[in-house]
């Protein structure tokens, strides 16, 4: 039978290889399907005596198996089919864990989810010292709850404080940690893996060395008063984090409070009934369907039928944050030699620095070797001139955000490179057709938007003009992905899409805090909606200069529902530039302990505060200003489809994930629901809450997005 996924190779030694295999598949996943076939495999082992070991390892080259296949959860109609689906996963590798002979787990590459809990019922764990391996639980990040017997078996491994700290933020351990915290019994060498683990199971010696535990983890974890103590923090800190939004981590902390203080049973029955809940809730729907909608976008190509060019050389022009942040992914995540021409050298170091500084970070938390770390510094250099720009393939601008010097890099670029070289320029505002107006090869010229900072914000925005050529964008959305990033491809028009859909949340945000409403209470109504900071702290971050020279740049090229409020003039004359002036709406320095309001920000707008409205009220004021912007970017074909659309929000400024997108969360509401509120506000607070034509028109036919 060729179609087997596991196969048995008996050895002389008495050691027999159980090897996993997804037939047609570049990564193993665990799928409902194979039950039957393990369960038979487990009877052949245990009714032949003449196996005295057994190895689980996986056939494929660089991983072991990367999780649970999550499309059987789509089929599941009820909460019981998925608790049936978590009882088989429980069964199969309870069968694995009670065979009498020593079984061992030979790791290398990606061990995560269903296949962490799989080699956790193996009895003993060794992997290898590879970069690619990694092992976690990340189904949290799905909504979900590891549902193989996973919260059972991590915190008897590695203790119950180290399991939460896993399994609530789905944090991957690379293999010296995973050695650390008892979770594997060795690291060694891809090369020598099979014969130590081999050898492992002949001398039977599959006892984990007992991890070393402090006095305090000893009354913490060790007596119910101090397993009370975590539990009760762990609880607090989760909520403090998700608002209540996200119900996956309060039922992984009470599946592990069950296992530790209960019978065996009682632990196992409470994993799979919050299993078989959470597979039912909206918010796991949310957060599956956002993560096929990124798997999807991996394979597609910039424009369909269009193969990227080979890229062999990147050049970043501008050694600011902005281009630092480039520089970085290009060298560290894209592999590609980079370098940054900057007017100073100043501002050459300041760029190497910020490579330096965060390379560094990792070499300290031991995630890679200092030999690495040179290897992959060694791939940025940095000139005052365009010597060595000949064979750039892609040069990225981040150069300040003026049309005229972006008009003169253009026409360097085209001097001083090849003919083929791509302009890609990093503006957050300027239309990209009227960078390229003075080009000689218009064609070459594109968009390509990142976020601040660049090595954590995970979205692009490949924005493409009337001449932008299709293999142009192909390569650049290639070159994009190479970085680490999730490129959305939009059209040029002022604000793009991200910008352009933020710009109305803000202005509203503004709106009510002239009103009266305190600026704590503002942030707070957001971040409790599911945002990651309130728009004033946003403001904060990015700079309110920033904030006050988009504006009227939008207003002109879109309209007058972009009109900025007065007060960003009042607070910029006073130096309130935010967070880079250490004075904004908040306070900075060196004895500012706790993130508290300047309140004297109050008297600079000449207002009082006094807050009228509920917190739900404001977060929905705010956010619907940016639904209805989003349906206009959809309707003038700003962006490709909705489901880019949610994407670019949540990836771009942390639309909560858990509404799934402007789009979806507009699905959920109900369009007509939806235009109502909107006409509502319309009437009681003026014009700029009219619903676009779009949503209205959908309302009327009972459309929805998806």
């Amino acid at each position: 039978m060729a179609d087997n996924t596991f196969t048995l190779q008996r050895q002389e030694n008495g050691v027999a290889r159980l090897i996993m295999d997804v037939p047609g598949e570049t990564m193993n996943t665990l799928k409902s399907a194979f039950a039957d076939e393990i369960s038979a495999m487990l009877e052949e082992i245990k009714s032949d005596a003449s196996i005295t070991g057994l190895v689980l390892m996986s056939g494929k080259a660089d991983s072991f198996v990367a999780g649970a296949d999550i499309n059987m959860l789509a089929s599941c109609e009820t909460a019981e089919e998925a608790v049936n689906l978590s009882r088989q996963g429980q069964v199969i590798f309870d069968q694995l864990e009670s065979l009498s002979i020593p079984v061992v787990a030979a790791i290398n590459g990606p061990c995560l989810g269903g296949g962490l809990e799989l080699a956790m019922a193996c009895h003993a764990r060794v992997c290898s010292d590879s970069p690619k391996t990694a092992l976690g639980l990340p189904e949290v990040q799905l909504g979900l709850l590891p549902g193989g017997g996973g919260t059972q078996r991590l915190p008897k491994l590695v203790g119950i404080q180290k399991s939460l700290d896993m399994m609530l933020a789905g944090k991957q351990l690379r293999p010296k940690q995973a050695l650390k915290a008892g979770l594997v019994n060795d690291v060694v060498p891809n090369s020598v893996l099979i014969d130590v683990a081999e050898k492992m199971a002949m001398s039977g010696n599959v006892k984990a060395k007992p991890r070393k535990k402090g006095l305090v983890e000893k009354f913490l974890e060790g007596t119910s008063i101090g397993r009370n103590i975590v539990f009760n923090q762990a609880t607090k800190m989760t909520l403090a984090k998700t608002k209540g939004n996200y119900p996956a981590p309060i039922k992984i902390i009470d599946c592990v409070k069950a296992g530790v203080s209960g019978a065996r049973a009682k632990g196992y029955q409470v994993e799979a009934s919050h299993f078989g809940d959470l597979v039912m809730s909206e918010e796991s729907a949310q957060l599956r369907k956002l993560f096929f909608a990124t798997t999807e976008m991996k394979k597609e190509d910039g424009v369909e039928g269009v193969a990227p060019e080979k890229l062999s050389k990147v050049a970043v022009l501008g050694g600011g944050l902005m281009g630092g942040g480039i520089a970085f992914v290009t060298a560290t995540k894209a592999k590609l030699p980079v370098r940054i021409k900057d007017i100073g050298h100043q501002g050459i170091s300041h760029a190497l620095k910020y490579s330096y500084d965060l390379l560094n970070k990792k070499v300290k938390r031991r995630f890679i070797k200092k030999s690495e770390m040179q290897k992959q510094m060694a791939m940025i250099t940095g000139a005052t001139d365009y010597q060595g720009f000949k064979e750039t393939d892609i040069v990225v601008e981040a150069v300040f955000e003026d049309l005229a010097l972006k008009q003169q890099m253009v026409n360097d670029v085209e001097t001083h490179c090849k003919t083929s070289t791509i302009f890609a320029s990093n503006t957050s505002s300027l239309p990209i057709g009227q960078i390229a107006e003075k080009a000689q090869r218009p064609d070459q010229v594109i968009g390509l938007h990142y976020f601040s900072p660049v090595d954590k914000m995970p979205l692009a925005e490949i924005i493409a003009h009337e001449g932008t050529s299709d293999q142009t964008i192909s390569t650049t959305v290639a070159f994009a992905k190479k970085q680490g990033k999730t490129p959305i491809v939009v059209k040029d028009k002022a604000g793009f899409y991200v910008n352009r859909i933020l710009a109305p949340y803000m202005n509203e945000a503004a709106q009510m805090l002239l009103a009266g409403e305190p600026v704590e209470k503002l942030d707070k109504a957001l971040v409790k909606f599911g945002f990651p900071v309130g728009p004033m702290q946003l403001l904060d971050e990015v700079g309110i200069d920033i904030g006050a020279k988009i504006g009227p740049i939008l207003q002109k090229e879109l309209g007058d529902r972009f009109t900025p409020p007065d007060a960003f003039d009042k607070l910029i004359a006073d130096g309130r530039l935010g967070k880079k002036a250490q004075k904004g709406f908040y306070q900075y320095g060196k004895n500012v302990k706790k993130k508290a309001v300047d309140e004297s920000v109050y008297s600079v707008l000449g207002l009082t505060p006094a807050g009228k409205l509920n917190e739900l009220e404001m977060a929905k004021r705010a956010t619907f200003m940016m639904l209805n912007e989003a349906a206009r970017c959809l309707d003038e074909g700003i962006i490709r489809n909705a489901r880019d659309g949610d994407i670019g929000a949540i990836f771009g400024i942390g639309f909560p994930p858990f509404l799934g997108g402007p789009f979806s969360y507009m699905d959920k509401l109900g369009i007509q629901a939806v235009v109502e509120q909107m006409q509502q506000w319309q009437g009681t607070l003026g014009e700029r809450f009219e619903p676009c034509e779009l949503l209205v028109k959908m309302a009327e036919e009972g459309k929805s997005f998806y």
